[in-house]
């Protein structure tokens, strides 16, 4: 593994002889706008492995992307190799048709001590939901970014994520003539603990997951990438695309049903990804991503 190659595969050409907080910051920018959040594998009848040179070799050689589980692994090796103090941490991702969280952790992610600080670092978790820059790990502060507001909430030593959503205007060329506009929320996001957590201690999530019948990847294909100014997804055939703040506190939602016929090409085209085995659109769930 080398970590030029890795470079070059998110664009990133500035500096990275100093781990600060810029420095980190911008290659995590670079990093969710070239990687996307995605599932593909499981609905190619590929196996997502947990291992680091695997999942190297998928997203840096082949132009793939992952989900948590990849990008955030990844994402803890390259800043480990540039001097970071990286720990792994496990959250249990909130389900709102639920209202609850799993009772087992299902999502990566990471702490970085830099400065007398710590930061949690989040680039595998897609979506509207996504971090743009990493978080300091305070309570109960509002922390602005361009997908929203997010703030976590310590209490009795578990930290909860939150973002606030700006009210959409959501427009449907294909069922609707007038664009409606969906009113802003506070949504949940995951909670987790500052509990130090070994990458094999994933092993299970990472199999459940991929394979039990009423999983959200299982049910659901997906494919997310953060853009300059927003995020698209594809989500069985529905192509969702959000330019954030288009008008004072209201974000952009485009949506598209497409053609079996305009996958392959709307893979290739939005996302740069470019699938080696057949790949079968799925969208069964009844679970919300947005």
């Amino acid at each position: 593994m080398d970590i030029k190659e890795y470079f070059a595969r998110i664009s990133y050409q500035g500096s990275h002889n100093k781990p600060d907080l810029a420095t980190m910051s911008d290659i995590f920018q670079h990093h969710i706008q070239a990687v996307p959040f995605e599932n593909l594998s499981i609905h190619c009848g590929e196996r997502i492995e947990l291992d680091l040179e695997a999942t190297y070799n998928k997203i840096v050689r082949k132009k793939r992307g992952g989900w948590c589980m990849e990008n955030n692994y990844l994402l803890s090796w390259v800043l480990k190799t540039l001097g970071y103090d990286v720990t792994l941490l496990g959250a249990k991702v909130y389900v709102p048709e639920l209202e609850g969280y799993p009772e087992e952790i299902d999502h990566l992610l990471l702490r970085v001590e830099l400065d007398g600080k710590s930061y949690i670092v989040d680039g595998g978790f897609g979506m509207a939901y996504q971090l743009w820059q990493p978080m300091e790990l305070i309570s109960g502060t509002d922390q602005p970014q361009t997908p929203g507001v997010f703030r976590f909430q310590e209490e009795n030593g578990t930290w909860y994520l939150d973002k606030v959503k700006r009210k959409q205007w959501v427009v449907n060329p294909s069922t609707s003539t007038s664009p409606n506009v969906e009113s802003e929320v506070c949504r949940r996001i995951y909670l987790f603990t500052l509990q130090p957590r070994d990458i094999e201690e994933f092993r299970g999530c990472n199999a459940h997951l991929q394979t039990a019948p009423d999983s959200l990847f299982v049910t659901k294909s997906i494919c997310s990438l953060q853009t300059a100014d927003g995020v698209r997804a594809l989500v069985g055939w529905k192509l969702t695309e959000i330019k954030y703040n288009y008008r004072d506190n209201m974000d952009l939602v485009e949506i598209r049903i497409l053609a079996d016929e305009e996958i392959d090409k709307t893979l290739r085209e939005k996302f740069n990804v470019a699938l080696e085995k057949k790949f079968v659109p799925v969208n069964t769930s009844r679970l919300s991503l947005f």
